[in-house]
């Protein structure tokens, strides 16, 4: 290097995160304390609530998962948290104020999510992008028992075990920026987050799959605990085995696992023992959450969540995250 010229600094790692849902959120809140670029594929399934309104009346990509995700990565808080009011009363009833936001986003840019999605982030600050995994309208609909449910609400709501989900129409088109941000990624990251209804539902689209599958590198953050319903029961393994059926030649390095105390019922500990093949290596640490008088919440801890993750990088943790993972920090439960 000549003198005089200052070495250009070394490209931040690209980590793309795949999911819905506060799964999601919390694992968006991890990769904000790591100096990587970041991006969020969220799933396009959701037709219950706010969101499946706005999708019946209005023809838009369901805006609910995104809206968490741009929150998630939102550095203005005080707009962050006015548009994750959500209206008490009246013909807005259910209705969160940044989907209407979302909404009005896209009929200004002529119905484009994309540009609708980074002008909302351009607002908020973001430290990221969020991408929806298709803008074609699909349904997820499930085997439950001897039943078909149609619809991500159905679905959540049934409070049954889900044995597989499947995309009506079954090969909608993927999002062209979606595949950018996986083609450009170093790490994706699937969950944590509803296994069913978030992480696989996301992964159903063929071409987001395959790019996916083609990553130099996925990892998979397991859930700290079974949810009531959808996974009941099921051990880590099992959840890995679904995974696996619904994504053929899928390689996930590492599987993160909850090691630690127990989520508070009605949860269910997954346990740390993991001996499917589909994980290539697999990395434990204890991952729960607590609350402010310390017992287990349930959810997982941003700091000791990106630990793990900076870990797996091989790049720098704030001190904010180091304090987190040695067990001085707090979370909501």
């Amino acid at each position: 290097m000549s003198p005089g010229h200052a070495q250009a600094p070394a490209p931040r790692p690209h980590v793309v995160a795949v999911g819905g849902g506060h799964g999601l959120a919390r694992l968006l809140g991890a990769l904000r304390r790591l100096p990587v670029e970041r991006t969020a594929v969220v799933t396009a399934a959701d037709d219950g609530g706010s969101s499946g309104r706005l999708r019946r009346e209005h023809g838009i990509v369901p805006p609910g998962d995104a809206r968490r995700a741009l929150l998630a990565l939102a550095r203005e808080e005080r707009l962050a948290s006015l548009l994750a009011h959500r209206f008490g009363a009246g013909d807005l009833q259910g209705h969160a104020l940044g989907n209407l936001v979302l909404l009005a986003l896209a009929e200004r840019r002529g119905g484009d999510v994309v540009a609708a999605l980074d002008e909302a982030g351009t607002l908020l600050g973001c430290v990221g992008r969020v991408r929806p995994a298709t803008r074609a309208p699909v349904r997820l609909c499930g085997q439950v028992g001897d039943e078909v449910l149609v619809g991500q609400a159905q679905l959540t709501s049934a409070g049954r075990r889900i044995g597989r989900v499947w995309l009506d129409p079954p090969a909608p088109p993927a999002c062209v920026a979606a595949l950018e941000a996986l083609a450009h990624a170093d790490l994706v990251v699937l969950g944590p987050g509803s296994l069913f209804t978030s992480v696989i539902a996301t992964l159903l689209v063929p071409a987001v799959a395959e790019a996916v599958a083609a990553a130099p590198r996925v990892a998979h953050v397991l859930n700290v605990s079974t949810q009531p319903g959808e996974t009941r029961s099921l051990s880590a393994d099992e959840h890995l085995a679904a995974l696996r059926a619904h994504v053929p030649g899928l390689v996930l390095d590492p599987v993160i696992v909850h090691d630690g105390p127990p989520a508070p019922p009605p949860a269910e500990p997954l346990g740390a023992e993991v001996r499917d093949p589909i994980a290539r290596t697999v990395r434990r640490a204890d991952l729960l959450a607590r609350r402010e008088d310390g017992s287990p919440g349930r959810v997982h801890d941003e700091g000791a969540l990106a630990a793990v993750l900076a870990d797996a990088l091989g790049v720098a943790r704030s001190e904010r995250a180091a304090r987190s993972a040695r067990g001085q920090g707090t979370a909501p439960g």
